[in-house]
This record gives structure tokens, C-alpha cells and sequence, in this order.
């Protein structure tokens, strides 16, 4: 699709239907072809023509979000309306319904229902690591500052 027909649908989409900002049309858009180009490198060159699953979908959303914003990825999904994985079933249907996505018969929403938590996914890969305890190291053997040998 040209991009000024994808612009001008998602302006038709917002107009209908405001929950989610624009920007979260084209960032879907992006990490659609991001996780075709993963799938392709894993599988092979045979599946440009493969099927995506929502769950697929949601897992390089997550990666190109984490790549794209780092640890503002959750500000900047929330900031666009997107809370819950089941808002990017929301936005690939909204996709669907003005052609700018197709379908499978097994496709649902409830494909995007909780496949993970926006905490996990989007602030845990940024949150320090605990820290190892100083003691484990003095069970090791290790000696304690101040102590004499």
C-alpha cells in the first residue's frame, strides 16, 4: 500500500474510532515487518508468505518497542493509548476492517489477550539486577574488610 493511502486510512480510522493515536498505526506497521524479517532470518526465505499469529505479532512488538524507545517504551505506548496487549488486537483490527491488513479465519481479538503484562514486558528488561548479598562472598571465603588473616 502507497503511503499516502495509508495515511489517509488511518486518518479515516482515527475519525471513527480516536482510542488509539495515529502514531500506534504506523509503529504496528513497522513491527509487522520487523517480525516478518525475524521469522524469515529462523525459518528461511519461504516465509515471506507465512501467516503471522497474533501472538507472533505481540512478541515483535514488544522487541521493536524495546529497541525503538528503550526503557520510554511503556510512556510512549501509554502516552498513544495503548495499555494491554489486547489494544494492538484492537489496532490490527481496525487494520482489517479498512484493508490495510488481511485476515485468516482463525484470527481473533482474543488472539491478543494477555499474552504478557505491559510491566514485564516493557519496564523488567530495564529494572537492575539484585544485586549479589556481600555476605554470599564471605561465605565463599572471602575476608571481611577489618579482619585480620
Amino acid at each position: 500500500m502507497q503511503t499516502l493511502d495509508f495515511d489517509q486510512t488511518v486518518e479515516s480510522i482515527i475519525e471513527s474510532d480516536d482510542r488509539f493515536a495515529a502514531e500506534s498505526y504506523y509503529f504496528l506497521r513497522d513491527a509487522l515487518d520487523v517480525t516478518h524479517r525475524e521469522l524469515k532470518k529462523r525459518h528461511g526465505q519461504d516465509h515471506q508468505a507465512q501467516h503471522v499469529s497474533g501472538r507472533q505479532l505481540l512478541e515483535g512488538i514488544r522487541q521493536h518497542a524495546l529497541e525503538e524507545f528503550g526503557p520510554m517504551s511503556l510512556t510512549v505506548l501509554t502516552e498513544w493509548g495503548i495499555t494491554r496487549c489486547e489494544d494492538f488486537g484492537e489496532i490490527v483490527f481496525n487494520m482489517v476492517e479498512h484493508k490495510l491488513l488481511s485476515k485468516t479465519d482463525e484470527d481473533s481479538r482474543e488472539d491478543f489477550r494477555s499474552i504478557y503484562t505491559f510491566k514485564e514486558a516493557f519496564e523488567r528488561p530495564f529494572r537492575p539486577q539484585k544485586p549479589r548479598s556481600v555476605e554470599s562472598g564471605f561465605s565463599k571465603g572471602l575476608k571481611k574488610p577489618g579482619t585480620k588473616v
